[in-house]
């Protein structure tokens, strides 16, 4: 097999295995409550003409890897574009829940993963959702126990956390452990590594009790395993061509672009405002992504937590299409997922739009595109 689809196989499957399981959490792994986020700053622009919605409701995770929404948001760089259509934050804790949302109207737009992307397109027999743009990449890592794993073939024998069966980064590390010719049962974690479903927010207790050798986990749980001493083994990054990966999309209900493409448009060049934003002051974007944090959780993430995960995560407008398909195709391999037709999962040409006026590159949809 040539080396760049050997890479590209290794971390892939990790998204959409979740799309098999209905209850599995998106890249970050965590519960399922939905929060509507009254307390967002700006959520409606100091003036402008209403488009053709009085409301936009969004929805996002209070996570780094939603850094897109959460500095779009804290910074009204998204409100500033709709006028005096206002945004409605929500946020949630897992990616089912937030599709459920999407398909019952609670929401119209949002930032998720690509495994509950895959799931809920697949569901609805592509009649749900489409992807409309990027928003990160990366931000995954393996991090062990210095003290008992010092190189790969450590990992032999001991027990190491994903966040859920069948989530992204569960079918990552299998995947990445079936590369290696070890040998686990899917299902019950057993065989060569014991592969421990540990819920993100109890893992870093969990690795400094001892109970866990390491995690394969998204940020900032990753650097806060780091901060309890752990080492990171492995950044997930590295198994990927050009070092990417899709870990958040955009998505849209079909209704919604349907009846207010005007909306999608401004949201969208909010987005790709606020990524630029990003990408020109990464330091004042990562103290309002914590600051949103804050704002959302009640605690904001000390600087030995947040400045490792945030140089980790990549912020951008191409969605990586080509990584969510592979995703996909992993998942089948690895039996967890029955093959999904994604044909029409992406409309990138209101985005491509936005991006060609702006004078940057268009991104592709990796043949996967309405038509």
């Amino acid at each position: 097999m040539p080396a760049a689809r050997t890479t590209l196989r290794r971390g892939l499957a990790a998204a959409a295995a979740s799309s098999l399981l209905a209850v599995a959490a998106t890249a970050c792994g965590y519960g399922s409550e939905a929060k509507d986020d009254d307390s967002a700053k700006s959520n409606v622009s100091a003036g402008g003409k209403k488009l053709s919605a009085d409301t936009v409701k969004i929805g996002y995770f209070p996570n780094l890897t939603h850094a897109t929404a959460l500095v779009g948001i804290q910074e009204g760089l998204i409100a500033e574009e709709l006028g005096g259509t206002t945004v409605k934050p929500s946020t949630f804790n897992a990616g089912p829940s937030e599709i459920e949302a999407l398909n019952a109207g609670s929401i119209d737009i949002g930032f998720i993963g690509p495994s509950p992307s895959i799931n809920g397109y697949s569901k609805s027999k592509g009649q749900n959702l489409r992807i409309i743009g990027g928003s990160a990449s990366g931000g995954v890592k393996l991090v062990v126990n210095p003290k008992k794993i010092k190189t790969q073939d450590d990992l032999k024998g001991k027990k190491i956390a994903t966040p859920q069966l069948g989530n992204t980064q569960d079918v990552a590390f299998l995947n990445w452990i079936s590369e290696k010719g070890w040998k686990v049962d899917a299902q019950s974690g057993k065989g060569d590594i014991s592969v421990v479903r540990s819920d993100n927010k109890v893992t870093p207790d969990a690795f400094k009790a001892g109970s866990l050798d390491g995690a394969w986990v998204p940020e900032p749980t990753a650097s806060k395993l780091v901060a309890e001493g752990g080492k990171v083994l492995l950044d997930e990054s590295t198994l990927w061509p050009d070092d990417k990966f899709v870990i958040t999309n955009i998505i849209v209900s079909q209704k919604f672009l349907s009846e207010h493409p005007d909306v999608v448009d401004a949201v969208l060049r909010g987005t790709v405002n606020t990524n630029k934003w990003i990408n020109a002051d990464p330091d004042r974007a990562k103290a309002s992504a914590n600051a949103a944090l804050e704002e959302l959780s009640g605690k904001a993430l000390p600087a030995e937590v947040l400045d490792p995960a945030w140089a980790s995560i990549r912020i951008t407008d191409d969605p990586l299409a080509a990584t969510l398909q592979a995703q996909a195709d992993h998942a089948v391999e690895a039996g967890l997922l029955e093959k999904p037709d994604l044909k029409g999962i992406y409309d990138l040409k209101p985005l491509n739009k936005i991006l060609k006026a702006a004078g940057q590159p268009e991104v592709a949809d990796a043949g996967l595109g309405v038509k």
